[in-house]
């Protein structure tokens, strides 16, 4: 029997998973905010045309949170290989769905009648109808969410095997950083395509625009975490100790042939 207070692999992915997890669902919840980057930073607005599309860097909360979650992917799959991302990726979006049935569910409730009027004194005339309208989204950004979160997390894994078996146990930032970057650049489209294209009937071309946009600013995160990247692999080999951490290592690389 595994004991897992003391079996540090299995503790290992309890810590990493854990936070893997949080992060998803966290993204997911506070991503109804769209928000100024360049303002946020204390900076003037970028005027930026792609496409004919007058835009800056205007981008939804979660993305703050989402290259923490690709950073994990990558160093879960360097440790516990495709099946330990996939059993995250799968949970997590599993997790996310029944997150969303559990809101649907309480925003069909019907409020208690000194509840709605709550907040008046900070400006909310119907507490209820805020409630709905910062936690109700629509149907379409679920699905998009849920089905660029799987692609993107899939070729995460594929990509980084991909170039491990070129780079061996060195150039630790190629592989993670390649993976997101090309994980990145299908999931920043495919969740836009969905929720907007097909969802809200936007122009192509501003899917195109706005996807740019949320890409360029993966990618300039993706870049400045490669010191975090690091930085982790250095706590992880310390906790597990060369060999242990090796032998994981090995085992992960092993166990990954294939896409799934």
């Amino acid at each position: 029997m595994i004991d897992v207070t003391t079996n540090k692999a299995t503790r290992l992915f309890l810590i990493l998973g854990g936070i893997f997890i949080t992060n998803a669902l966290v993204a997911e919840f506070i991503g109804v905010k769209i928000f100024q980057l360049e303002e946020t930073l204390g900076f003037n607005k970028l005027e930026l045309t792609i496409l004919g599309y007058d835009l800056s860097f205007q981008l939804t909360v979660g993305v703050l949170l989402w290259p923490v979650v690709f950073l994990l992917t990558d160093v879960i799959n360097e440790y516990y290989g495709k099946k330990g991302v996939r059993l995250l990726s799968f949970l997590t979006a599993g997790l996310i769905a029944y997150s969303f049935l559990m809101i649907y569910m309480g925003m069909s409730t019907e409020p208690a009648d000194w509840w709605v009027g709550s907040a008046q004194s900070k400006g909310v005339e119907d507490y209820s109808i805020a409630y709905n309208t910062v936690f109700g989204q629509g149907l379409w950004i679920i699905v998009a969410s849920l089905v660029a979160f799987l692609v993107g997390q899939i070729l995460d894994v594929f990509v980084f095997h991909k170039l491990k078996q070129v780079t061996g146990e060195k150039m630790i930032w190629l592989r993670a950083t390649g993976s997101t970057l090309v994980s990145q650049l299908v999931d920043s489209f495919v969740v836009l395509f969905i929720a907007f294209y097909i969802g809200a009937g936007w122009p192509i071309e501003r899917v195109l625009a706005v996807g740019t946009v949320t890409y360029i600013y993966k990618v300039i995160m993706a870049i400045g975490l490669t010191p975090a990247i690091y930085l982790m692999h250095g706590i992880i080999e310390r906790f597990l100790g060369h060999d242990l951490a090796k032998e994981m290592k090995d085992n992960a690389m092993e166990k990954s042939g294939g896409l799934l």
